[in-house]
């Protein structure tokens, strides 16, 4: 996926986050970073780390709403909005440049190469964000549990064109992620396993079949 300062050399990023007055946040593992933030539409673009926007509901139960690694991006608009609804945490030590969108569209040297390529730049990861959500969107459509594993693990086998798939959190969050029962999830991999579906080994899962249709009565369970 295009990077926030894909294509733009250290000396004009470094105008760049100046213009844009950037802030850096650090954070500790497992801490909540929305209590530093401050403001109502900020970008921020990971260093460095491993963040997790979590959405939670009035009966204490949380879902996975975006995974956010290095040189990743997100926005606050939201979050910010629904304080107590979302929450962002730190899986891990992380730095975070923050970016006032404001700054962004106000910005008077506009037809500099490095800025018009820090637009296009974010313009392309709105872009392919916008997909991720409809990915999502369509594994949590799925009605079964095996339906949503099958479907999430499809997608990441043709991302990756591989039948090999590295899980990038634990199963807990695993489940979250796809907004099922932990315990259930894990009777339904386990059923997968001996049925010949897939292989597990720690986090990676590899594929054993190529294809599989919604429609296919040993899918839907």
């Amino acid at each position: 996926m295009v990077k926030l300062f894909d294509g733009i050399n250290p000396r004009n990023r470094e105008k760049l986050e100046k213009i844009f007055e950037t802030q850096t946040l650090h954070v500790k593992k497992n801490t909540s970073i929305l209590k530093s933030i401050h403001g109502d539409n900020l970008i921020g673009y990971v260093l460095n780390g491993y963040l997790e926007i979590i959405k939670n509901d009035s009966n204490g139960n949380k879902t996975i709403f975006e995974e956010i690694y290095d040189e990743d991006t997100f926005n606050t608009s939201l979050l910010t909005f629904n304080r107590g609804e979302y929450d962002i945490l730190a899986k891990e030590d992380s730095s975070i440049l923050l970016i006032d969108y404001e700054s962004i569209i106000e910005e008077k040297e506009i037809t500099k190469d490095y800025y018009l390529q820090f637009i296009k730049n974010l313009l392309e990861i709105t872009i392919a964000k916008g997909k991720e959500k409809n990915e999502r969107i369509e594994i949590l459509t799925k009605k079964t549990i095996r339906n949503r594993l099958l479907e999430y693990f499809s997608i990441a086998s043709n991302k990756h064109g591989s039948k090999f798939i590295y899980l990038p959190f634990n199963f807990t969050d695993l489940a979250d992620y796809l907004a099922i029962d932990r315990c259930a999830m894990t009777r339904e991999l386990k059923n997968l396993k001996e049925e010949g579906f897939i292989e597990i080994k720690g986090k990676r899962i590899t594929l054993l079949y190529e294809k599989y249709s919604s429609s296919d009565p040993l899918i839907n369970i």
